[in-house]
């Protein structure tokens, strides 16, 4: 059996898909989730990324808004499309076929075997399914989300994006049970992309070379915009988490996700004392960062190659 995908497809989502399939992993589907963008958005990037990689694997159309509240979505730091760009953009693709992200989950998950996910965005599509049908939720083996901060936050002072967007489906799938590995801001805030990585990737030779050396410029650009060296890597520090054990260190702890107040809500508190606390999941402490930063360039530069 294959592995699960639940993501807002952004560059760096992107990313983090090729840094799975690079590393042998077969995906057995992919559910879409408002939150770079909002979700027809979502659904075009998909389908251009479909195109431009040759992805057939099944992408499902998945929840359009959060549980409760506004829609929430990082366009003002990724723009409309949800990924900016040095130049080239994804091509136009036919839309997705019709399909229904909470029933194919459904589906895979009555299936027998190991039950893997990796979340990349907010959590709606996993609530809604914990809400609905906690029986097959219950079947998940590993839930490794790339999201929260153990510190701070980046969308506002307190709350990482994906906590903000959602935070009600953080604190319904926690309240569930499910196996949750957290890979927050501060561990990916370890692991850089910079300018320099870029023209290798350009140079590599193959069809979509120019295009992901574009784009991964785009998503640096974020970064040395703001006056820094470059751009942490965050959907794919996850990625590496869930595929390579022995990259990324995690520590059991509880979590638990503010709901309330202006300045506080979607915050991630972290308690990591046992005598305080009844310990519901892990969160990521350390990683081995250039063995990290190589698997993530490692599989942009042989997607670059083909």
């Amino acid at each position: 059996m294959g592995v699960w995908i639940d993501t807002d497809m952004g560059f760096d989502d992107i990313a983090a898909v090729l840094v799975v399939l690079h590393a042998g992993e077969e995906i057995d589907g992919v559910s879409l989730v408002f939150g770079n963008t909002p979700i027809d958005q979502v659904k075009r990037n998909a389908a251009g990324a479909a195109l431009a990689f040759g992805w057939e694997f099944p992408i499902h159309e998945g929840q359009a808004l959060p549980v409760l509240g506004k829609l929430e979505t990082a366009e003002r730091i990724l723009g409309e499309a949800g990924m900016p760009t040095a130049g080239l953009t994804l091509p136009d693709a036919e839309p997705l076929p019709p399909g229904d992200a909470f029933a194919a989950l459904c589906a895979w998950l009555d299936q027998q075997g190991p039950k893997r996910i990796l979340a990349l965005g907010p959590l709606t599509n996993l609530a809604a399914l914990c809400l609905a049908r906690p029986d097959l939720a219950a079947r998940i083996t590993d839930l490794t989300w790339m999201g929260g901060g153990v510190t701070s936050g980046n969308h506002t002072a307190s709350a990482e994006f994906n906590a903000f967007a959602d935070p009600e489906a953080l604190a319904i799938v926690l309240a569930h049970g499910l196996p949750l590995r957290m890979v927050d801001l501060d561990l990916c805030r370890k692991v850089f992309a910079y300018p320099d990585d870029v023209a290798p990737i350009r140079s590599a030779g193959g069809a979509n070379a120019a295009l992901i050396a574009d784009l991964l410029a785009g998503y640096i650009s974020i970064g040395t915009s703001r006056g820094r060296p470059g751009m942490a890597i965050y959907d794919p520090s996850a990625a590496v988490a869930f595929v390579n054990l022995g990259a990324v260190a995690f520590r059991k702890a509880r979590i638990d996700v503010e709901l309330g107040g202006s300045l506080t809500r979607g915050r991630t508190v972290v308690e990591t004392r046992e005598s305080h606390a009844i310990f519901n999941a892990e969160y990521a402490v350390d990683a081995l960062v250039e063995t990290t930063r190589a698997q993530i360039l490692g599989a942009l530069m042989k997607e670059a190659q083909k």
